[in-house]
């Protein structure tokens, strides 16, 4: 019988460490860095396919609900979120309005987690607009920019920067862009991952990616 017992409680242990310590040691693993040549290539400017490392996004330079210049300077050292959005969109970006206004409380005393929206119709979503809509969402200035600037630099930043959106275009009178994708960026400018940022369980997943990559951001 106790020749039986021991291979048995050998087993027991095995399914231990398989249900408890290998998703504690996935827990804590950071996401990947991601390059163009990972993601979809529908996402990505065919002038960037073939890029397998070293991408990072490029600067910027938008003007906030306050009507302050921001900067890629002032997310330096940050972890951030950032999405797309419209001011009059009736459909996705309210939902995804309100799960940025649910990261902002989330990490509202993680002074390295911020969130940057960027309106892809700024012909229309002026400083005043878009104070309005950051005090329906409840936008708190230090940690949650609202932004519109030139349609060109914004276009070309969901293109060939952050990867938000699938269809071509040159950021001109006619071009037009709809994405519910969160792009989680890292102190490094490094895209770690993106999220359809009207799904709760993509902003749970978003929420753990943040934890993991916070855990490791330096004072």
């Amino acid at each position: 019988m106790k020749k039986l017992l021991f291979p048995l409680a050998i087993v027991v242990l095995l399914i231990i460490a398989v249900y408890f310590i290998v998703p504690l040691n996935t827990a804590n693993r950071e996401p990947p860095i991601y390059n163009p040549a990972d993601l979809n290539p529908a996402l990505v400017d065919g002038s960037l396919h073939e890029l397998n490392l070293g991408h990072r996004v490029m600067d910027f330079s938008l003007i906030n609900q306050d009507g302050d210049t921001i900067t890629q300077a002032d997310y330096e050292g940050t972890i951030y979120v950032t999405d797309f959005f419209f001011t009059r969109c009736p459909s996705i970006c309210p939902a995804m309005s309100n799960n940025m206004a649910q990261l902002q409380e989330i990490f509202k005393e993680e002074d390295k987690l911020k969130l940057l929206s960027l309106s892809v119709t700024p012909e229309y979503d002026s400083v005043a607009v878009l104070k309005k809509y950051a005090l329906k969402y409840r936008a708190d200035i230090s940690k949650w920019n609202i932004t519109t600037g030139n349609k060109e630099h914004i276009y070309t930043l969901a293109r060939k920067s952050y990867f938000a959106v699938v269809d071509e275009g040159d950021g001109g009178l006619q071009d037009f862009i709809h994405t519910p994708n969160f792009i989680l960026v890292d102190t490094l400018k490094q895209i770690r991952g993106i999220y359809d940022g009207t799904k709760k369980k993509e902003i749970t997943r978003l929420v753990e990616d943040i934890n993991s990559l916070l855990k490791n951001v330096k004072d």
